[in-house]
């Protein structure tokens, strides 16, 4: 393995976009405005905001300087990175989750943003004109469950399952400057002309006109009026730190694996800064001004609470589409395509930067090139991806969702820092940060770093492997003192792991076929677990492999 670098970024606005690309996702659009529904309103984005400067900007400057660190070093996934580090042997197997959690996330989030392309499809085809919100909420039913013929396409969902996978892997195969850098250049533009452009519909809605009930500023109230009495709650804490994860796509390992590609004396601490600030106003002007407002314009309020109940999706596509056609045929196509188009591009700007990890390790280890890199990450996506598209009625997407796009990251996220302040010193990790910094570092922030981000992620993990039953932890130490036992939240790490709920539904059924769906359910839950496991056992076992290589070629960093 060689210390050149064969790939850097081609401009210092291409790794912005490229990186705030990375960030920008799906959730900005379809889980933020929910969360915030769900969690106090305005009330919201005071945690929020506190966990963002807390927990997310130090958790950035964290995965960027780690990456440059790296990359100086010729390592470009974590594995190495890590044990480059701190030479104890496990750190490199901790480093095992930016790998792992990559491919993983990267199976189902690929099928999720195929659904953006197909929605594209039919705005612009018609498919939902003269649909009833019903009739809209029927297709995505029909549509995830494939062996039902939608619009005349058979096996639909897989069809654009595959092109969406074909694109990602298409656009890793040109590189960084070629291939990545470009698709932010050019998506992360046309996201914000089509957000800019449904937000100002959403909050220029007028009642009485093109079909509103009420005024898209009634949308806004209701988004953003505080409910205070929620700040007190942990639920709620917790809410906003998991976005924080979400939003910033932390604890992943794509950050480390763009950084690694920097220059030696590029700006981290600023390009960090900008990458998350950039995120930052795409999910809350924008994220909050379309979704929301739209949908209240025309739905009331009482309709947009049922409906966020079952997250995003409820709105997102099971909504907007019908919502859309109320503005006419020309109108409501531009809106669809625009929508779904910025969904897109949300999209696949985060899924593009899941396959550079696997890349750039099996490049260091074992001498691929970047199309063949590129490509086996599109056969292994493909084959962890197939079963949440064929079964995704049966759970297994909302498996891999849990335990890659949660868990993983909660845990990844939390040994880094460790490592980072406690273990590899928090004097020189903030020369890491510092070094080449054109912007003056508040120099707290080594202190909030070592101690509170530290605080905040074991805050978070806790919070996440015992929540208590309906967020109220009060009451659940009172029960434990009691005597009656812990009562988990069937979110909780622990229940999940025993199928706490599901066995719970199992027990108290008394029809046969309800009693047989649901043993069903377990059985193909179980599976999901299963195979994520055999990824993360198969990627670990890869790290040893490329570990003895080093040790037999001298290559020891």
């Amino acid at each position: 393995m060689s210390n050149n670098q064969t790939e850097n970024w081609g401009s210092r606005i291409g790794l912005i976009l490229a990186m705030a690309g990375n960030a920008v996702g799906l959730g900005n659009f379809l889980r933020f405005p929910v969360q915030a529904v769900q969690n106090g309103g305005g009330a919201f984005i005071i945690p929020y905001i506190i966990c963002f400067l807390l927990m997310g900007i130090p958790l950035l400057w964290i995965e960027w300087s780690m990456g440059r660190f790296g990359g100086r070093k010729g390592n470009h996934s974590t594995p190495f990175i890590l044990d480059g580090m701190d030479k104890r042997s496990f750190w490199k197997y901790i480093g095992v989750f930016g790998i792992f959690t990559n491919v993983a996330v990267a199976a189902y989030y690929c099928y999720l943003e195929s659904w953006t392309l197909s929605y594209i499809y039919h705005s612009m085809i018609g498919t939902f004109r003269g649909m009833d919100q019903g009739s809209v909420a029927n297709f995505f039913a029909d549509y995830v469950n494939i062996e039902t013929t939608t619009s005349g396409i058979p096996y639909e969902a897989i069809w654009f399952f595959l092109l969406c996978l074909f694109l990602n892997t298409y656009i890793l195969s040109k590189g960084l400057s070629g291939g990545v850098e470009k698709a932010a250049k050019i998506g992360m533009p046309l996201l914000i002309i089509f957000g800019l452009f449904l937000a100002y519909k959403g909050i220029t809605l007028t009642a009485g006109k093109e079909g509103a009930i009420y005024d898209g500023t009634l949308g806004l109230n209701f988004l953003w009026s505080p409910n205070f009495d929620t700040l007190w709650n942990p639920k709620v804490w917790l809410a906003a730190a998991g976005q924080i994860f979400f939003t910033l796509s932390v604890g992943m390992g794509t950050i480390q694996c763009y950084a690694s590609y920097v220059r030696q004396k590029d700006d981290i601490a600023l390009n960090a800064m900008s990458a998350g600030w950039m995120n930052e106003f795409v999910e809350v002007v924008l994220g909050s001004s379309i979704l929301i407002p739209i949908a209240v314009g025309y739905l009331g309020i009482d309709k947009v609470v049922e409906l966020t109940a079952s997250g995003g999706l409820g709105l997102g596509f099971r909504t907007m589409p019908f919502l859309f056609q109320q503005w006419g045929v020309v109108l409501g196509t531009v809106a669809g395509v625009s929508f779904f188009g910025l969904l897109f591009f949300a999209g696949i700007t985060s899924s593009l930067a899941m396959g550079t990890p696997w890349m750039g390790f099996m490049k260091d280890e074992f001498n691929w090139n970047r199309q063949k890199g590129a490509w086996s990450f599109g056969l292994i996506v493909l084959a962890l991806g197939l079963p949440t598209v064929i079964f995704f009625n049966e759970g297994v997407f909302d498996e891999y969702d849990y335990w890659a796009g949660t868990v993983s990251l909660v845990v990844f996220a939390l040994a880094e820092t460790i490592l980072f302040a406690w273990i590899f010193g928090m004097d020189k990790g903030w020369k890491e940060i510092t070094d080449g910094a054109e912007i003056k570092v508040p120099i707290f922030y080594k202190f909030v770093i070592k101690y509170i981000t530290t605080s905040l992620l074991l805050f978070v993990f806790i919070g996440s492997l015992c929540n208590p039953a309906g967020g109220d932890w009060a009451g659940a130490f009172q029960s434990l003192l009691a005597g009656q036992g812990w009562p988990f939240d069937h979110g909780s790490i622990i229940a999940q792991i025993s199928n706490m709920g599901l066995n719970q539904q199992i027990a108290a059924a008394t029809d046969p076929l309800m009693i047989q769906a649901l043993e069903n359910k377990r059985f193909y839950i179980n599976l999901s677990r299963t195979i994520l496991l055999a990824v993360f056992l198969g990627t670990t076992y890869l790290v040893y492999i490329a570990y003895q290589r080093r040790v037999a070629s001298g290559r020891i960093n």
